[in-house]
């Protein structure tokens, strides 16, 4: 990865920047030819995915009508997921970040694509300390950081293993964890029908009777708690959608 961040100088718009600027800096401060090359992007995913996989995102307006910067968790089930998140916060102008897996930056081309993006990587399997850092100042800032605590694609219920770390990052922050949940998307076929549901954010205020780090272990609970609480919703509301819906 190229050069340290320079979060308190203007970034070029054309050569100079490294991972770690686009990365450090706000996204509304990117340059603007990577910001209208991404929202070109953005758009044409929409269409193309919506047309491949009507999908839908039910009370969308949790997730896009409220400024505060939040960690956004959910659960995992294809590469879908994180385009009808992001290009739907996108395209209604809400900031937002993705952690993906450091492992994607032995692609070039991934990395170049991802930075401009908004996503940023994590070294799974450490302490990586300089994501949580990173990540409270994107929370701080406003911005939104999408984070898929089962860490990987879930074909089955009984597969699914979450993990820790979103918490402390919304902790050290002071931000809210707000569980998103998708449906119907592990066996992608056309003009299949995928769901998603945006839960109310869980306020660090729930937890105040608690001491710091078994607020850290509560919410780590509780926001996986309430994404597999809106898959069940889904679920019920949407019978033969996914034919594996054992979980445990």
């Amino acid at each position: 990865m190229s050069g340290g961040g320079r979060a308190g100088e203007r970034m070029r718009a054309f050569a100079g920047n490294s991972y770690d600027d686009y990365y450090d800096h706000d996204l509304r401060d990117h340059p603007l030819p990577g910001r209208l090359l991404i929202g070109a992007v953005v758009r044409i995913l929409w269409v193309v995915t919506k047309l491949l996989w009507p999908w839908r995102i039910e009370r969308a307006e949790l997730l896009l009508d409220d400024a505060r910067g939040r960690v956004v968790i959910m659960n995992h089930q294809s590469m879908l997921d994180p385009v009808a998140v992001v290009v739907t916060m996108w395209m209604a102008h809400v900031p937002v970040r993705i952690v993906y897996k450091s492992e994607f930056d032995r692609i070039a081309p991934a990395t170049w694509l991802f930075s401009r993006a908004g996503g940023f990587p994590v070294e799974r399997g450490t302490a990586d300390m300089r994501t949580v850092r990173r990540a409270r100042a994107m929370l701080q800032r406003g911005e939104c950081v999408l984070i898929y605590p089962e860490g990987t694609r879930v074909k089955q219920d009984s597969d699914a293993e979450t993990h820790g770390g979103y918490a402390i990052m919304a902790q050290l922050a002071k931000a809210p964890v707000q569980p998103v949940a998708i449906v119907g998307a592990r066996d992608l076929r056309f003009r299949k029908r995928v769901y998603m549901r945006v839960g109310e954010p869980i306020e660090w205020g729930e937890l105040a009777d608690l001491k710091r780090k078994e607020q850290v272990a509560e919410m780590e609970r509780l926001g996986m708690e309430r994404v597999y609480a809106l898959v069940d919703e889904l679920r019920a509301e949407h019978p033969g959608v996914e034919e594996d819906a054992s979980r445990g």
